[in-house]
């Protein structure tokens, strides 16, 4: 009998980037990474889901510092470059002046579920173009734009967004050549939490 062999997936140093610099207006102003939508609080979840496949663990994140160093040590954290909630793109564009690494996963801290390989995808997706400078995470069909990987080059058009007073995602990411990484999971009804109400309908699905 043959022994199988497993193929061991490499790539570049990536930092993970935990993106929870936001209001929550439609959630009462909560801290969402601190909440659990499921058995487990969103930071720990999902330190558990990457820390072993990055360098190193960051929360984009304006409070609550303290919290995020007692539930999690080793993490790190930065605060966007400027002030005003200005959405992700600033958070995104903020990390470039913390990590070391050339390459960071982005993820919200709403997101309910957080798919296998989703790091060595995102890196197979990006190299498919040599021009690619972000590749985004697809499920069942819906592109989540927070939910990517961005090379260290993309800083240029994120600065060029921001300065235009432009932050759409979707918009910044169309000029970057952008690849997408796509997953399955017919049991996901939400792909992120962004209000009460879809936070008590998610956990009455969990109990179903």
């Amino acid at each position: 009998m043959k022994k199988k062999i497993t193929k061991l997936v490499t790539y570049p140093k990536t930092d993970l980037v935990i993106l929870a610099g936001g209001q929550a207006r439609r959630m009462n102003g909560i801290n969402k990474v601190l909440q659990k939508f499921d058995d487990e609080i969103q930071l720990i979840k999902i330190h558990q889901n990457l820390k072993s496949r990055v360098e190193n663990v960051w929360i984009n994140s304006h409070r609550d510092h303290s919290i995020y160093e007692c539930l999690i040590p080793s993490v790190k954290m930065y605060k966007d470059d400027e002030s005003g909630f200005l959405g992700p793109l600033m958070g995104m564009k903020s990390a470039w002046s913390h990590v070391q690494s050339d390459y960071v996963l982005f993820v919200p801290c709403d997101v309910t579920y957080i798919p296998k390989k989703v790091i060595s995808r995102l890196h197979q997706a990006m190299q498919r173009n040599p021009l690619c400078e972000v590749a985004v995470v697809e499920i069942n069909g819906k592109a989540l734009y927070p939910f990517c990987l961005l090379k260290r080059s993309s800083l240029t058009m994120l600065q060029a967004h921001l300065d235009q007073k432009q932050r759409s995602l979707k918009g910044c990411f169309s000029q970057m050549h952008m690849q997408v990484a796509r997953f399955q999971n017919n049991a996901l009804f939400f792909h992120s939490i962004n209000s009460l109400d879809e936070l008590q309908q998610h956990r009455q699905m969990n109990f179903l």
